[in-house]
């Protein structure tokens, strides 16, 4: 064993590849593709320490090495995994074509990670594409996926972003960099449809018990699996979108193969938050029809919820008819579940105890009114809570004026203090979110190898809910520009 493999060891790794040892058919073994220069971009070294790893007790050249795959851990089983999706509506096969989990790693704790390069290099599954990804992409996932954890909002997470020293082609060159992901795992609704799409229902059996003992184990002794598990995932994906709803995020490209069974937020593509608040707001150029805007997100992860349900059909009862018609039942249940935690959420947004039943159209009429004037949804709630760093003038507006009279005589029915009110308000509206322009700054001042940006636009991020007078900068939105701002998968 030489000294590189020593330090390697030595970070931590700890090792249990359980997802590999499923059927050949769901996964294809494949090692990273080596790159030329890597280097380090970006580590993690907070999310390290949370996973147990020591990325101080060797250098950048061999953490280099490490995060780009060209050196890999002791008995890592690096795999690429298989899955099918609706993309746009469209069924299409998939399967990871330019990732490979290298490892489920086991903290001490004993919870278990998935470790993903993304970036490094051509799957079988790669369908034409060069596996590999661009600098910008990557670091923003990296910004967006610890946003949203500060925000308290499950996710995926970023551990490192290596540069390859190669060049990637895309519209135009760009520079190749390498993204190591974590997450509690990979299985996602399209695992699913790949298994009904290959008509095998004994290994769609295996990977529902195998998602079961994963990541819901007290359904494990219940009557019938697969309809516990479709209830838990559903409870799981609308409170997850619920808190997208609450702090304006706009994922951009929710195809079911980036619907996690685990409830985590995953892959930040075309994805963006909103500053004027605009229900039809879409940021992904490529969503041309609007089907992923911020409105039409319930009920996309409705519909995808439902093609989790038919890929369950077979597992839910040896009745086709009888299965379709308690999944129809149980899927069904969604809207109202989604709008009673909804209204929950948007109650605490404005700092509302127990239930009225004038609160619905006081929330409604709130949003249509920051909808017809243009404002910003984070700073509205900013504004309800006494912070007057955004300019307030809009706030004079005679209809706004009515509208927070009434609120008010809504705060004193229970007679709450507004400090309680308050305390409620500040649990769940950020003050800082990633702004738009801040977050294209950034990478612009990465593409020209300045990483001084990014580096304090996260640290920022990691206070969102508290409000520091030389944060004041990142509360801000965007400057009016006629250019409407788009984003982009990167791929």
């Amino acid at each position: 064993m030489n000294k590189t493999s020593v330090d390697i060891e030595s970070i931590g790794w700890h090792f249990d590849n359980t997802y590999s040892r499923l059927p050949d058919t769901m996964l294809s073994r494949i090692r990273p593709v080596p790159v030329k220069k890597p280097s380090i971009a970006i580590l993690n070294h907070e999310l390290s320490k949370e996973l147990d790893l020591d990325l101080s007790v060797v250098n950048d050249d061999v953490l280099s090495l490490i995060f780009s795959g060209n050196v890999l851990p002791d008995k890592s089983n690096c795999i690429a995994q298989a899955y099918a999706g609706h993309q746009f509506g469209h069924f299409t096969i998939l399967g990871d074509g330019r990732a490979v989990v290298i490892g489920e790693h086991l903290s001490k704790k004993n919870q278990r990670f998935d470790i993903q390069f993304k970036g490094s290099g051509q799957t079988p599954f790669s369908r034409n594409g060069d596996g590999r990804a661009a600098l910008g992409p990557m670091l923003r996932e990296y910004i967006i996926s610890e946003a949203m954890h500060y925000l308290g909002i499950p996710t995926t997470r970023s551990l490192a972003v290596v540069k390859t020293g190669e060049t990637v082609m895309r519209e135009t060159p760009l520079q190749g960099a390498i993204l190591t992901r974590v997450a509690a795992s990979h299985i996602r609704v399209g695992t699913f449809q790949y298994l009904i799409a290959t008509n095998n229902e004994e290994n769609l059996k295996t990977l529902l018990n195998y998602s079961i003992d994963r990541h819901y184990p007290d359904i494990k002794n219940t009557d019938n699996l697969a309809l516990n598990f479709l209830k838990t995932v559903i409870s799981k994906q609308s409170k997850l979108v619920i808190d997208w709803m609450r702090v304006g995020f706009i994922h951009g490209v929710m195809n079911t193969d980036n619907m996690t069974i685990s409830g985590e937020t995953i892959d930040y593509g075309p994805c963006a938050f909103m500053d004027d608040y605009n229900p039809e707001t879409v940021f992904s150029s490529i969503d041309l029809q609007g089907r992923y805007s911020f409105f039409n997100q319930p009920g996309i992860t409705k519909w995808n919820l439902a093609r989790l349900a038919e890929s369950l059909i077979p597992l839910i009862d040896n009745n086709k008819d009888k299965a379709i018609k308690i999944a129809t039942e149980t899927l069904n249940s969604f809207d109202e579940f989604y709008k009673k935690n909804w209204l929950s959420m948007m109650r605490k947004k404005l700092g509302l105890f127990g239930e009225e039943p004038n609160d619905e159209s006081l929330i409604f009429n709130l949003l249509s009114w920051m909808n017809q004037n243009k404002a910003d949804y984070t700073n509205t709630f900013c504004f309800l809570m006494n912070e007057n760093f955004a300019s307030n003038d809009i706030y004079k507006n005679q209809d706004f004026m009515s509208w927070k009279k009434k609120w008010q005589n809504r705060l004193n029915i229970k007679n709450n203090s507004f400090e309680k009110s308050l305390k409620l308000m500040r649990s769940v509206n950020p003050l800082i979110i990633p702004r738009n322009h801040k977050v294209e700054e950034a990478l612009e001042a990465a593409n020209n190898n300045n990483l001084n940006p990014i580096n304090n636009l996260i640290e920022i991020l990691k206070n969102p809910y508290q409000i520091q007078e030389k944060n004041s900068e990142y509360c801000y939105p965007s400057p009016e520009s006629d250019k409407k701002y788009q984003t982009f998968c990167g791929t």
